[in-house]
């Protein structure tokens, strides 16, 4: 099974480059895309075609930001798409999505932002309880994999200048340490467990040339419980991949 996650940083901008190219070559089973910034009237209306794929869209209630989407092809069979009712998880900004598959738990997920003066840092940390709670419960049941823009870097091998970013959005101490617990809690960062000392980024700013230049991030993420990690074949950052500020992030599971 082959999973990709991918910001794209809006999904009408992105399909009007070469997203379809990028869906024929890769193939991906399922595709989770985060920061679709369409609402639900814009989803309606401008009726996205994928063929081979059905689409479940999760649109923030303000028009325009966040949101996210699964595309997941015809021909995978899934148990079910969770209600995140379900879960006790209220998500006004389409930040969440759950697939329900025989063996596993997919969730898709675009994690807050702490914003450049930290406005949204204590709404981040409560975000990331609510969820991590709700995926220890649903590990109860069966294997996690989640996936998407978390938007920290945890290491300082995490992103090209980590000196002069320590406090900023994104690598503050708080969300580090949430990080950290969150994969001492039972989960596996899959890209730093099968490359422990690989610098590779998949987020660059648009300003200063930091894309040519490497000097990026590393904030989207696939990671798996613990017991998922035998069912690993490799993870890739498709680095090379252009359409956002971001790149895709490929799993292969048996």
């Amino acid at each position: 099974m082959k999973l990709i996650t991918w910001n794209v940083n809006g999904l009408r901008a992105v399909v009007k480059k070469d997203f379809y190219k990028f869906l024929e070559m890769k193939k991906p089973d399922v595709l989770c895309v985060q920061e679709i910034k369409m609402g639900a009237a814009a989803i309606e209306k401008e009726n996205l075609a994928f063929p081979d794929y059905e689409v479940f869209y999760h649109p923030a209630d303000r028009p325009g930001y966040s949101g996210t989407a699964m595309l997941v092809k015809n021909s995978v069979k899934f148990v079910k798409y969770v209600k995140l009712e379900e879960l006790g998880i209220e998500d006004h900004e389409g930040r969440t999505q759950i697939l329900e598959l025989k063996d596993f738990y997919l969730v898709n997920t675009y994690f807050p932002n702490a914003n450049h003066e930290l406005s949204r840092l204590q709404f981040k940390l409560d975000f990331n309880n609510i969820l991590f709670s709700a995926l220890k419960k649903m590990e109860m049941k069966k294997p996690v994999v989640i996936c998407g823009d978390f938007n920290v870097a945890h290491e300082e091998i995490d992103l090209a200048r980590p000196k002069e970013n320590v406090g900023n959005p994104g690598f503050t101490h708080e969300e580090r340490v949430a990080m950290t617990d969150f994969l001492q809690s039972g989960f596996v960062d899959v890209f730093r467990e099968l490359y422990p000392d690989e610098k590779e980024y998949t987020w660059w700013s648009y300003r200063a040339g930091a894309r040519p230049k490497n000097i990026g991030w590393r904030i989207d993420y696939f990671c798996v419980s613990k017991s998922f990690m035998k069912k690993v074949i490799d993870t890739t950052i498709l680095y090379k991949t252009m359409g956002s500020d971001h790149c895709p992030v490929l799993l292969e599971t048996v």
